[in-house]
């Protein structure tokens, strides 16, 4: 499913009109977005946890050349599945 799919999803459920499931939809996203650009957890209970986690910089290599490259630390968005999606999955 991507965002159209649970725009249309919202539209028959809720009965409402498509702009206002595209509306409520951008909310939520944006409302998330937010709190994860805060460092704020973002958790929805049964369903997953998203937060912002720490990677240390480290030193690399290039492929091609094999010389030794600096990779910087950086910080990335990280999804944890819920219990309940775990257990609706896993046949």
């Amino acid at each position: 499913m991507n965002k159209s799919g649970l725009i249309d999803a919202l539209q028959k459920e809720a009965g409402i009109s498509n702009a206002k499931a595209e509306q409520v939809v951008d909310i939520l996203f944006n409302a998330m977005s937010d709190a994860l650009a805060r460092d704020e957890r973002v958790e929805m209970r049964g369903f997953c946890s998203i937060f912002v986690k720490d990677y240390k910089g480290y030193v690399g290599r290039n492929p091609k050349t094999g010389a030794p490259v600096e990779i910087p630390s950086k910080k990335l968005p990280f999804f944890k599945c819920g219990k309940e999606l775990k257990e609706r999955t896993d046949y």
